[in-house]
């Protein structure tokens, strides 16, 4: 989503008609998971709209449509189809420090909701387990933010995004009554970013969710670092994941420069098994080994073996996939 809006609003060329096309991007994957013996499959669709018009005001959003195919015992296999708008948003650009947002969105808790869970940008295809504290159940929000850079310095910068999302029944569009906001400075000579969230749910039983992330992607490699961690009233967790790419051997559109390999660790830790939040009811620890290779024409396949603990026994966990990433204007401009 950033890179899309990236692409249309801050490319330092003159502007033209063809800047006013809007952009269709988005992905197509195929994915299979083989957890404790059963293998389910899932073909999925993504694709974001991002339109602007005018200098200042864009509109974006985000759908998925995905077939699940899963066994049901000894009877075979059983299938569920679902179609929903991942989130539907005008942004209104005020000035390089301030953007507003309304309609439904992400809701801007860590990092994963927003950067990592499109299908064409993840290096694994399941999100880490402690992502859904501080998603309010949904994932999206119905409201507004305020979002922005606070200051921009040679040296370093920090952001913020703030919001509030009112509740809302609809299943297109459901949301939770809540607050919130993320804060992060990153020094772009180390290629560093910190960050902390707060979320709070305003309804029902009220409760606060905290949130911390570190990214690290060193200048001149290809070795990425990206962390969470996220503590609400009944669980807390943590993941970290790192991958890298070689440029030794052609760099990284070599066969070998192509191949990625990945690790991912993860823990939830129970404070109370009285409501689950989304994560495990016991305690979960997770080691995750994976191996993409980066095809031409934005095409990656992804595969990963998982060895789960946790007092509900433990389990081996395996999973491939391939996803397509495209990109096209919407109609050919002027």
């Amino acid at each position: 989503m950033m890179a899309v809006i990236g692409c249309v609003w801050l490319c330092p060329v003159q502007r033209s008609q063809a800047q006013d096309v809007p952009l269709i991007s988005g992905g197509y994957g195929f994915f299979t998971t083989t957890n404790a013996g059963q293998t389910s499959y899932l073909p999925i669709a993504e694709p974001l709209l991002a339109a602007p018009i005018g200098k200042h005001l864009l509109v974006e959003s985000r759908a998925g449509i995905a077939e699940a195919v899963f066994p049901n015992g000894t009877r075979g296999y059983d299938h569920t189809f679902n179609a929903i708008l991942t989130y539907l948003q005008a942004d209104y650009i005020v000035s390089p420090h301030l953007t507003v947002v309304g309609g439904s969105f992400l809701i801007p808790f860590n990092t994963y909701n927003e950067r990592l869970s499109p299908i064409w940008i993840g290096n694994f295809q399941d999100a880490p387990l402690v992502t859904s504290l501080g998603l309010m159940g949904t994932a999206a929000g119905l409201g507004g933010q305020v979002r922005g850079s606070a200051v921009s310095r040679g040296k370093y910068s920090i952001d913020y995004v703030g919001y509030f999302s009112a509740r809302s029944k609809p299943t297109q569009f459901a949301a939770e009554r809540s607050a919130g906001g993320r804060l992060s400075i990153y020094f772009p000579a180390q290629r560093l970013e910190v960050g902390t969230s707060y979320g709070r749910l305003l309804q029902g039983t009220q409760e606060n969710f905290y949130g911390s992330h570190l990214w690290w992607e060193p200048k001149s490699t290809a070795f990425r670092f990206r962390s969470e961690y996220a503590r609400g009233h009944h669980a807390q967790g943590y993941w970290f994941e790192a991958d890298y790419r070689t440029q030794a051997f052609g760099g990284l559109d070599s066969w070998v420069g192509r191949i990625e390999p990945l690790f991912r660790m993860q823990q939830t830790f129970r404070r109370d098994a009285i409501v689950s939040d989304g994560l495990p009811l016991v305690n979960v620890q997770r080691a995750d080994f994976g191996l993409d290779y980066n095809l031409p024409h934005n095409t990656r396949i992804l595969t990963s073996y998982s060895r789960q603990f946790s007092a509900n026994g433990n389990a081996n966990i395996w999973e491939t996939g391939i996803v397509y990433r495209f990109l096209t204007p919407a109609w050919k401009g002027k």
